[in-house]
């Protein structure tokens, strides 16, 4: 019930996300179904529907990485402070997050049902009724069980995929509940006190105490909200306020030095971003660089290295590619995997490596935030970008392999395609946002300090002609080498 009225009063710009996630599960169900009537019509071709059913593995992927992204993306399951205190805590998060992702994909298996039986001619008084009766074996009975389990793939897929990237990470989350506080701790939100102590959301209290919101207290003290006592002592309308208003003070037998309820690890969001304004005094720690550079240098030369072997060890046994494309060895599908896998791994280094040479050799105040902020969004861009890049590399070397035969694609083959394509275009604007999101304290604080907003999107377009620079180059080199073994 919480899923669906965060999902009812979402922002336009959340539920169009959410459309797009529904309109690509309904695209990987229709696939998929589609393979279900393929292998009815022909019950002799059990291995061709079976390969089939394989080359359905990659828009179905595509459509899981989007609705993750959208789900990362999605404000109405972002933690924020005092949301643990009527139970929505992180875990309680990332279990929302995962509900509304498997409605969303379900939305769309059941849209692809509909449109499946309406096409074999189950379904009358619509468009298309029966168009693809004989495709679909339309003459056997539908088995229901092996439709319904291939339907619940996405959205199984989608929400499992959806609470593994955003569940919460760091040390375990405390329990906000069945645990007791004693004389000398302070209780943190929705942790029952002992007898005679009653306290309000972020309020250090010992035995016999109590205040309301933001009261800072000693034992046997009493007061009204904002106004800091000492021990014994009622304040009234002339009591002057502390000298140090941030200050609190702490109860028997803790330290001044020890956290409090807001700084606890358990307040930590499984986000990338934060869920409240970053405190100035006290600025985040600058993120690593993004390793695994190396490892995806060897897997991408590993998947050149098994392409090229496989198109020079003879004939080899090969696969019937969608769209009537000619058989190629296994062993290159393999190799293009490899490549694709390589690319992907690179993305976040290549991303930090551009925002490295954007401040390289004396730069000045617009390289040099140009070049910081890409370096801070590597992770978050880096992998979306290398599976664009991906994508892209298999496009061009199909069509660089096939230039002058051009194979006929078929109405299934180009669903495929545009899923892929346009699932993995949408993960990575949505990661742009995501980032834009990500950094709107930093770009408030230097609109405050004096920055032109021309200087911001300056940075912007140079930090998108950076990695066009540098990732167009190396898609096309990938793609090349990629389908050099098979035209050559």
């Amino acid at each position: 019930m919480l899923a669906l009225r965060l999902a009812r009063g979402a922002h336009p710009l959340v539920q169009l996300r959410r459309l797009l996630v529904t309109a690509a599960a309904a695209g990987t169900g229709f696939l998929l179904l589609c393979t279900l009537g393929y292998a009815m019509a022909h019950p002799d071709a059990s291995a061709r529907s079976v390969l089939r059913l394989a080359w359905c593995v990659a828009p179905m992927a595509a459509t899981v990485y989007f609705a993750v992204a959208v789900a990362r993306t999605d404000p109405g399951t972002r933690p924020r402070p005092g949301l643990s205190a009527i139970g929505l805590g992180p875990v309680r998060l990332m279990a929302v997050s995962a509900v509304t992702t498997a409605l969303s994909t379900t939305l769309g298996s059941m849209l692809a049902l509909l449109f499946f039986l309406q096409l074999r001619g189950d379904l009358t008084g619509m468009p298309f009724d029966g168009a693809a009766a004989e495709f679909l074996a339309a003459d056997q009975p539908l088995p229901l069980p092996g439709a319904l389990t291939l339907l619940a793939l996405v959205p199984l897929a989608a929400s499992v995929a959806s609470a593994l990237v955003l569940r919460p990470r760091g040390e375990k989350q405390a329990r906000m509940s069945g645990t007791s506080t004693t004389a000398g701790t302070s209780p943190t939100i929705g942790t029952p006190l002992t007898a005679g102590a009653s306290a309000t959301i972020g309020t250090p209290l010992t035995a016999g105490a109590s205040a309301t919101i933001g009261t800072p207290l000693t034992a046997g003290a009493s007061a009204t909200a904002g106004t800091p006592t000492t021990a014994g002592t009622t304040p009234t309308a002339d009591t002057p306020p502390a000298a140090d208003t941030d200050s609190t003070s702490t109860a028997p037998g803790t330290s001044a030095d020890s956290p409090t309820p807001s700084a606890t690890p358990s307040s930590a969001t499984p986000h990338d971003f934060p869920a409240e304004p970053l405190d100035p005094q006290r600025p985040a720690v600058p993120q690593p660089a993004p390793g695994g550079l190396p490892w995806s240098v060897a897997v991408l030369a590993a998947g050149l290295a098994v392409e090229m072997y496989a198109s020079r060890s003879g004939p080899a046994p090969g696969l019937a590619l969608p769209g009537r494309f000619a058989d190629g060895p296994a062993g290159v599908l393999a190799g293009w995997t490899l490549t694709a896998m390589g690319l992907v791994l690179a993305g976040p280094a290549i991303t930090y490596l551009c925002g490295w040479l954007l401040q390289a050799v004396r730069p000045g105040a617009l390289r040099l935030l140009a070049g910081r902020v890409l370096q801070e969004e590597a992770r978050r861009i880096g992998q979306p970008l290398g599976v664009v890049c991906a994508v892209a590399s298999g496009a061009y070397a199909t069509a660089t392999l096939y230039a002058g035969a051009r194979p006929s694609f078929g109405p299934l083959s180009t669903l495929g395609a545009l899923l892929v394509t346009g699932c993995t275009v949408a993960t990575l604007v949505t990661a742009a946002v995501e980032a834009k999101h990500a950094r709107a304290d930093t770009t408030a604080a230097l609109l405050r300090l004096g920055a032109p907003a021309t200087m911001l999107r300056s940075a912007a377009l140079l930090r998108a002609g950076a990695l066009v620079a540098v990732f167009v180059p190396l898609t096309w080199a990938v793609a090349e080498l990629a389908a050099m073994p098979l035209t050559g």
